[in-house]
């Protein structure tokens, strides 16, 4: 699985990668800078399975991209964010709906994604983005209520309350599409995007009760950029 996972992100690499050295079209030099922002619907792949539903979690920071060439209508480009994003679950259970229980976690994260949009240069595009992300765990909160006190749960699995995060290094592969509107005073894009982790926040040797315990998230978020250089 391990072997697996180091393949897959050095091919996501070599995506992200690609862009800034093809030279087959003609070459441009737009370097862009600004800042994103939006949200995140968060579940946690655990396995023991834990029922759960989508955590609402906000995620923003700077954007810096760089358009390397245009090949006919195809736009070839590469772009890294810089980003404050909070994952984590919300613990739902159909027989025991007064029973609650939220995780949050942020994270400083940096995509790395390799950019190809088709359109006019100045006006509408359609783009996509797809590449690695790393993660870096900075606290978190958790919020439970009495319930737990007072109902059995023999048949629940607890094991993640209270339990500290072991694996503070996350990554895994993103990508999304999206519109951009490139105007005289900016470019401005919607995107919607989907995360998923390789790396487990809790440890899974055969010893560790989660085998898997990883983050899904799905992003819907808007940025704005300037050219810095056309």
């Amino acid at each position: 699985m391990k072997k697996k996972k180091i393949v897959g992100i050095i091919l996501l690499l070599a995506i992200w990668v690609l862009p800034s050295r093809a030279q087959v079209g003609e070459q441009r030099h737009n370097l862009a800078i600004g800042f994103n922002g939006g949200i995140n619907l968060n579940s946690i792949n655990f396995s023991p399975t834990i029922q759960q539903k989508n955590l609402m979690g906000i995620n923003g920071g700077v954007t810096l991209r760089y358009i390397s060439e245009k090949y006919f209508r195809i736009i070839c480009g590469a772009q890294v964010e810089l980003n404050f994003s909070q994952h984590g679950w919300d613990e739902y259970y159909e027989d025991y709906p007064d029973l609650q229980y939220t995780r949050k976690m942020n994270y400083m994260e940096i995509p790395l994604l390799a950019h190809i949009a088709l359109g006019k240069e100045k006006g509408m595009q359609i783009f996509i983005h797809a590449g690695p992300q790393v993660g870096f765990f900075i606290n978190d909160t958790q919020t439970i209520n009495d319930a737990w006190n007072t109902t059995s749960t023999n048949y629940l699995t607890i094991e993640q309350h209270d339990k500290k995060i072991e694996n503070k290094f996350d990554y895994g592969i993103t990508g999304g599409a999206g519109l951009e509107l490139r105007t005289n005073i900016g470019n401005f894009l919607v995107e919607g995007r989907y995360y998923y982790a390789l790396s487990d926040f809790y440890k899974n040797t055969k010893k560790d009760y989660f085998a898997r315990s990883a983050h899904s998230t799905i992003v819907v978020k808007m940025t704005y950029l300037f050219d810095l250089k056309k």
